[in-house]
């Protein structure tokens, strides 16, 4: 190369080029690695456009049989400078045969990639066929019935294909089954035939999607179809309960019309996809799953009965609300790359909560959301693994582990901020721009910012870089002066809990309580201290409610002089923020002791009449019950807690408080009294008077009386013959062995867990790990600890999204002692070089542990 010499003026446009130049040499010359690199997700954004896969799937009625199949995928190629890596997890021995443009080629299968040589493409475009059989990993396959799950990066655990989000694609799918089975994909049904005792079901070309929100069901089903909105909806379930089908068919669907039409008219774009159709799957692993076309729920979370409570009713709303608002956030407008996921669960949250909202009021609105979000962020937000809501991701095969309650959970409350910062009509505004701009494509957070930022005369990167890009939360500390009985200064204070000095701008309010009044004072926190001008020659005040109208965010004080009227504080959403407040500076060695704030809360069992609100105080309390006061106290106080809630549960005039209560007193019984009346109300099937019981409720008290009598023998057997629906029995069936008397029987149910094929039913093994663990069963489980932290990597690997969280919350949710803390510190001081984020999940999912020691 020779180079001449360059005039001043042209050093810049030549340094440009020349570091092009070497960037695309780089992303040129691709590494084969296994899962999705970022930089080969990049490299393939560049080259590659107008996909499609055509998927032929023979689906055999044995479901250890293989499936076979025939895929065809077209596409276009920009330049064939290197070999096509095409996605696929699977055996070389399972690809039977591959075609490039009609002619047969090499199988070449390496770190989970089909290498294509350059010679078989060409510019323009290209078809590879293949034909092979499927690996079952992301099938879900029960003895009747399977479904597709490929969230965040398994798609290619099934076919061949460009795993990553922003190569979108259309699909066209073609099913065969056994005669009598039902499907449901993306896309409508084209045609079906039935021969030979099998339906082979054709369906249109789908929408342009991304690869994990391709998806398909198919098995023993029942059928039903509405129209919602002009558009025929098909609900597809197995439910057998026929009260619970009575109850819940009507409010899925109107839930789901509702849900349309305001979405619908807040961004001012139509539903953006050619079907409505759902599924309810017995134990899926996530609430929903939001497959355009072909929503997956969990069954348990729509089908409810005349038992269920106000907040189980709400939730399965919210749940409909939040998978709805994904066609818009996610489907329509996919992030570009899974470090943004947050983006698309933070707008199916803040939009559910809205529609929430409008259907039933701001008052339950502001409630719901202090108590679903607020509790849920801090969580994971006051402990050392804290994670900010945006994180990096170099290689899709660890976008699992982005997922948790800091993105579903605080990133709404940041979005509410901004909201709030920005005004209701400018963020609406910049947030149908952006959907309009981005729709059937891909967009990062920063396209985001970049037209919100049109819309408001904030800075919003440095607004930012707090909320968004660091991790953890404030504490706030006051300072009240009197002079006269009046308030000469009133200053308030904000640092952070752990970690650089920083501010997070944010809004919240004061509230001065008097004998007859009450004064609220609104705080625009913008600095690490403000003095409240208005606070200012005010009377003193008998105390003062931080946080009053619930929307800040971080640590604040409690002013103990307002404990003995804490009950009588007439809004429940303060009342809510108050027993978050307590719990948490209970929790950083403020204020309360644990058994002096159980105290406190146990008070308010018989006076707290909001349902909501009583299922937020009995839950903090069933949580100091069994973490925060040691096993010789909780022995000494269980009478008198459990004849505490025994008594507020008479008390209590709504059913569905009862039922909290009923659930409170089953959670932390303990006397041989109180043994043998929970035995008496499961083997007479008669609840106490007031409180509804279902099928699932009494199975819950079998699984606990088994747990804590084990002079009560064959409890779950006989619980399992009064079961009828084959899916809860065989659920029951799994847990048999997690809950035995004999130790070695469970000792080999958790070494039975260490094979992937018994993990398959994630929320069946995470509800026999609490079992497995629970209090009364640590003396002899305490031995699994350190082997189920030597599977977390495995588990992330194998499992879905949520398993490795709910795997490590289930084991170590209830210890509190010193030898289970050494476990987990010398698992993490022998594995300096351990996952980063799998490290965080496990120091989120023992912070309670490790406060325990400090607190007991």
């Amino acid at each position: 190369m020779i180079f001449k010499k360059i005039h001043k003026s042209g050093i810049t446009l030549f340094l440009i080029a020349f570091n092009a130049v070497i960037a695309y040499a780089q992303t040129n010359n691709q590494v084969v690695e296994l899962g999705v690199s970022r930089v080969l997700a990049q490299y393939r954004r560049s080259v590659i456009s107008d996909i499609q896969y055509t998927l032929n799937l023979d689906i055999p009625a044995d479901k250890n049989k293989g499936i076979e199949a025939k895929e065809s995928i077209s596409l276009v190629l920009k330049h064939t400078d290197q070999p096509l890596q095409l996605d696929l997890k699977q055996g070389a021995d399972k690809v039977h045969a591959i075609q490039v443009n009609y002619k047969q080629i090499p199988v070449k299968l390496e770190q989970e990639h089909l290498l294509i040589a350059p010679g078989y493409l060409r510019v323009g475009k290209n078809t590879i066929s293949l034909q092979f059989t499927t690996g079952d990993q992301s099938l879900n396959r029960n003895d009747d019935y399977l479904y597709a799950l490929f969230v965040p990066d398994r798609a290619r655990t099934v076919f061949a294909c460009f795993d990553q989000p922003d190569l979108k694609a259309n699909y066209l799918l073609t099913l065969a089954v056994p005669a009598g089975w039902k499907a449901l994909t993306n896309a409508a049904i084209a045609d079906s035939v039935t021969r030979n005792q099998r339906t082979t079901y054709r369906f249109k070309r789908s929408d342009k999607l991304s690869t994990y929100l391709f998806s398909f069901a198919a098995g023993k089903f029942n059928s039903i179809k509405q129209l919602i909105d002009g558009r025929q909806a098909e609900f597809l379930y197995r439910e057998t309960d026929t009260t619970k089908i009575k109850l819940s068919i009507a409010p899925t669907f109107t839930a789901h019309k509702d849900a349309i039409s305001f979405l619908q008219q807040w961004t001012g774009i139509p539903f953006p996809f050619q079907k409505v159709g759902f599924i309810a799957i017995p134990d899926f692993q996530f609430g929903g799953m939001e497959h355009p076309g072909e929503v997956q729920y969990k069954a348990s979370a729509v089908f409810l009965d005349d038992g269920a409570t106000k907040d189980m009713i709400i939730a399965r709303s919210n749940l409909f609300s939040h998978e709805t608002a994904h066609m818009w956030f996610g489907d329509l407008v996919t992030m570009r790359w899974f470090n943004d996921v947050w983006m698309k669960e933070v707008f199916a949250n803040f939009m559910a909560d809205k529609i929430t909202e409008k259907l039933m009021g701001s008052e339950t609105f502001d409630l719901k959301f202090l108590q679903d979000h607020y509790p849920a962020a801090y969580s994971i937000d006051r402990t050392q693994g804290a994670n900010p809501i945006r994180q990096d991701l170099d290689n899709l095969k660890d976008a699992g582990s982005l997922y948790g309650n800091i993105i579903y959970h605080k990133a709404p409350i940041m979005m509410q901020q901004l909201e709030l910062l920005m005004g209701k009509e400018p963020f609406r505004l910049g947030i149908q721009e952006y959907l309009k701009k981005y729709a059937y494509s891909n967009a990062t957070w920063n396209d985001l910012i970049a037209i919100l930022s049109k819309h408001t005369t904030t800075d919003l990167y440095t607004w930012n870089k707090v909320w968004v890009n660091q991790p953890g939360r404030p504490v706030f500390d006051d300072k009240v002066l009197y002079k006269d009985n009046k308030i000469s200064n009133f200053t308030i204070t904000q640092h952070p809990e752990f970690g650089a000095a920083r501010i997070w701008p944010q809004s919240f309010n004061v509230t001065l309580v008097y004998p007859a009044y009450t004064k609220n004072i609104a705080v625009n926190m913008k600095s690490a201290g403000i003095e409240l001008k208005e606070a200012e020659g005010l009377d003193k005040p008998q105390y003062v409610l931080f946080n009053s109208n619930g929307i800040g965010y971080g640590l604040f004080p409690v002013d103990k002089a307002g404990t003995d009227s804490l009950f009588r504080i007439g809004s429940p959403l303060q009342r809510a923020s108050l027993y978050i407040s307590a719990y948490e500076n209970m929790l950083a060695g403020r204020y309360f002791k644990p058994q002096e704030l159980l105290s406190i809360f146990s008070k308010g069992l018989a006076r707290e009449k909001e349902e909501t609100n009583l299922r937020l105080l009995t839950g903090y309390m069933g949580n100091i019950y069994w973490e925060f006061i040691t096993p010789a106290v909780r022995d000494a106080i269980a009478a008198d807690l459990e004849n505490n809630l025994w008594y507020a549960l008479q008390q209590q005039e709504k059913p569905n408080n009862k039922k909290v209560l009923f659930r409170a007193y089953q959670d932390v019984y303990l006397t041989r009294a109180a043994i043998k009346n929970i035995y008496t109300i499961w083997q007479q099937q008669k609840p106490p008077l007031g409180v509804k019981l279902n099928e699932d409720d009494y199975t819950s008290l079998a699984l606990s009386i088994a747990l804590k009598s084990d002079s009560v023998p064959g409890v779950l057997q006989m619980q399992e013959t009064r079961i009828a629906n084959v899916d809860r029995k065989k659920r029951l069936e799994f847990l048999i062995p997690a809950l035995s008397s004999d130790e070695q029987e469970r000792d080999r149910f958790f070494n039975s867990l260490q094979d992937v094929k018994n993990r398959q039913k994630e929320a069946w093994v995470t509800t026999a790990l609490i079992y497995l663990h629970h209090p009364l069963r640590q003396k002899t489980s305490e031995k699994y600890l350190l082997k189920s932290l030597e599977l977390v990597e495995e588990i992330q690997r194998t499992g879905d999204i949520f398993f490795p969280q709910s795997w490590l919350q289930a084991i170590f949710g209830y210890y509190q002692d010193k030898e289970a803390t050494e476990v987990v510190e010398k698992f993490l001081s022998t594995h300096p070089n351990y996952n980063p984020k799998l490290k965080a999940k496990i120091l989120q999912n023992t912070d309670n542990l490790f406060r325990a020691q400090k607190l007991l």
